[in-house]
């Protein structure tokens, strides 16, 4: 098979870290500090800054911070929390684990995020928190949200690290922020991590006691919590790309601008919109395509590694199946049987876009 594209490439981005993950990997190392050591108040001290916060959190992974988010909201058995029907099922699962019930709305067509019109339907006397997902790189309309209802917004900003709306950056815009460091996201570690942010100390302190076994200090347990911390050795990682971010980000940008050309000359393609007042990130370049299952098994034939993010709407999985019938939803049911992620990674050639298209326009039967 000639010049396979990945979906991902996350051996470039490594090189361009390696050395100095190697050194403070070394540093870790030397002072067995493998838990909560000074790494991990730098980098939470790091990411928060980026972000416009004072406050991050670093925990074990993007779904406990989501979890622990709204617990320290206090979310629990009774509650609902608002949901769309089209995000990972991690953001769903997060609002059961703490034993709320996730209420689901629709997406809009063009842009795939939440359908904010849809929100006040929904709303009851046990609604909690709404829970906007900025999909794919580019932040939901949280001011839009706002101007609906005072609920605690939780952002689930897990594909957006650096994605801005209105220039502000998404982690900033709602009342707590969940974000996951999984190894593919934006910035991501060498495993799982994850961090909660928020301008409100209260919930900080909250989300670091429930995260560290509900303990304040040594011994000291005042509440049932959960063993939920960032990795000392993550931290490191973190902290190495992190520095690179907007660097990168920029580079996603110029790859989605340069297959926003391409596509043009591919009849069926329906290329990605941007909101008004976004800046997206492009945690993935997502397209619309007939017949996309056709399609994907087409590039994957031509070494293309194309994927699907997501192809089965919340409420039509086993796990949630409980919450809604099958046509609840259906622009987020639409659009799981359309979507197509093609390759996009900072360090994406034009060559290997050139390819991808070249690919995909075989596949569509251009």
């Amino acid at each position: 098979m000639n010049n396979p594209v990945p979906l991902v490439d996350l051996a470039a981005q490594h090189a361009q870290v390696a050395d100095e993950v190697a050194e403070g990997w070394a540093a870790v190392l030397e002072r067995t500090a493998f838990v909560g050591g000074p790494q991990v108040a730098a980098f939470e001290q790091e990411f928060a800054g980026y972000v416009g916060v004072p406050h991050c959190v670093g925990v074990g992974n993007g779904t406990d911070a989501i979890e622990l988010a709204l617990r320290a909201l206090g979310v629990g058995p009774g509650d609902e929390c608002v949901v769309p029907a089209n995000t990972f099922i991690a953001t769903a699962e997060a609002v059961a684990r703490t034993g709320a019930t996730p209420v689901l709305v629709d997406c809009v067509e063009d842009t795939a995020l939440i359908d904010v019109a849809a929100i006040p339907s929904v709303i009851t006397r046990n609604t909690a928190a709404i829970i906007p997902v900025h999909l794919y790189g580019q932040a939901a309309q949280i001011e839009q949200i706002r101007e609906l209802t005072n609920l605690p917004i939780v952002e689930d900003a897990a594909q957006s690290q650096g994605a801005r709306r209105n220039g502000i950056t998404t982690g900033a815009l709602g009342d707590i922020a969940a974000t996951s460091f999984y190894p593919g996201k934006n910035l991501g570690a060498y495993g799982d991590g994850g961090a909660v942010l928020t301008r409100n100390p209260q919930l900080a302190e909250k989300v670091r006691l429930l995260g560290a076994h509900g303990s304040p200090s040594k011994y000291v347990h005042t509440e049932i919590g959960f063993n939920s911390r960032l990795d000392t050795l993550q931290a490191v990682v973190l902290s190495a790309k992190l520095r690179r971010l907007e660097a990168w980000n920029e580079a996603r940008r110029v790859a989605a601008q340069r297959y926003d050309k391409l596509l043009q000359e591919i009849p069926g393609v329906v290329t990605p919109v941007v909101a008004q007042g976004n800046e997206p990130v492009w945690h993935l370049y997502v397209i619309r395509v007939p017949h996309r299952d056709e399609v994907l098994k087409k590039l994957h034939e031509q070494g293309i590694g194309a994927g699907v993010h997501y192809p089965t709407p919340v409420h039509l999985t086993g796990a949630f199946g409980h919450l809604a019938q099958s046509g609840a939803f259906p622009v987020a049911e639409k659009l799981g049987g359309e979507i197509l992620s093609l390759p996009l990674f900072p360090e994406i050639t034009e060559e290997q876009q050139h390819r991808v298209v070249d690919a995909l326009g075989k596949a569509v039967g251009a």
